[in-house]
């Protein structure tokens, strides 16, 4: 039997670990797990009182916040799996959710990593994510395929390659992580599972979906819906995402759409919903692109 480590990463949200970690031991049937929690330097340690709380947990504190794909590389880092899955600590597990997605890697040796549907917590009939189509590098733009729809089963068939996984619930093989690597963590927050999906896809594996399996997703309970850390990661990411795996002629007309195209539409939507202190974080993600290696290695928090 694959031994799965489940990992997540924590970040001021302690109340909303717990409730995956409860989740978890409810609905959980498959015995061959360990529960990674990495706590991503948050300004409360709530370890000490977890690893009394849940002593079949294993806890990590990072002393800063590394971001997402930092904080979930220490925890691969830390993990025995021959499989190894990948949550945000805001989804909450449904029974069968482990065993449907270690199925279809057991069954299928060239699917590296697999995403289950996901379907929004406070909406728990509405779609999320039903798999991703192939990315336009042109313009830097996909669509996640039944997002905002009512789930009746109208895309269940659509279980086999998907365009990218899902960063909140993504099931990968360990021998993925030796041939395409770790998440870039310069990347910090979006994008980075795309970018891996993108260079696991290169090292000659599928990406799969497999909407048998289902998790709830309480979407952007660390970010906030609208904030200066978004913009900026968004913008500056979608930027570095290209920069790492476009073609080079596609490269060239999406830095001339960006630019002519993304940024005045931005700055005008920034007036419109009063949002002008934006404006200079879009100005510092190009920046950050013009100056920084699309190789750099984690600089820090830049929002201060």
């Amino acid at each position: 039997m694959k031994r799965v480590s489940i990992i997540t990463v924590n970040y001021n949200q302690s109340l909303v670990t717990e409730a995956l970690l409860a989740s978890i031991k409810s609905t959980n049937n498959y015995p061959a797990i360990e529960v990674i929690v990495v706590d991503n330097g948050s300004a409360v340690n709530s370890i000490p009182d977890w690893t009394v709380k849940y002593p079949d947990v294993r806890f990590i504190r990072s002393d800063k916040n590394l971001g997402f794909a930092g904080g979930n590389n220490i925890g691969i880092a830390a993990a025995n799996g021959d499989y190894l899955f990948l949550v945000n600590n805001d989804t909450e597990f449904t029974p069968g959710l482990v065993e449907t997605l270690v199925k279809t890697l057991n069954d299928n040796a060239g699917v590296g990593m697999v995403s289950p549907k996901i379907r929004y917590f406070d909406q728990p009939d509405t779609l999320q994510y039903m798999g991703f189509t192939a990315m336009n590098y042109y313009t830097a733009r996909n669509n996640s395929i039944g997002q905002f729809e009512v789930d009746k089963g109208q895309y269940d068939d659509l279980t086999g390659p998907t365009g990218y996984a899902h960063g909140a619930a993504m099931m990968l093989r360990r021998e993925c992580i030796d041939k395409a690597g770790l998440m870039a963590d310069h990347f910090f927050l979006y994008y980075e599972e795309l970018d891996w999906c993108d260079r696991i896809k290169r090292a000659g594996y599928e990406i799969w979906l497999n909407t048998a399996a289902l998790i709830y997703h309480k979407e952007s309970v660390s970010v906030g819906r609208v904030s200066a850390l978004k913009e900026y990661f968004m913008n500056r990411n979608r930027i570095l995402f290209i920069r790492r795996n476009a073609p080079f002629t596609a490269r060239l007309v999406f830095y001339v759409f960006f630019l002519l195209v993304v940024t005045p539409r931005n700055i005008i939507r920034y007036v419109k919903t009063g949002n002008t202190e934006f404006i200079k974080w879009l100005f510092k993600a190009i920046w950050w692109n013009i100056t920084q290696s699309k190789n750099s290695a984690y600089l820090g928090y830049p929002l201060k």
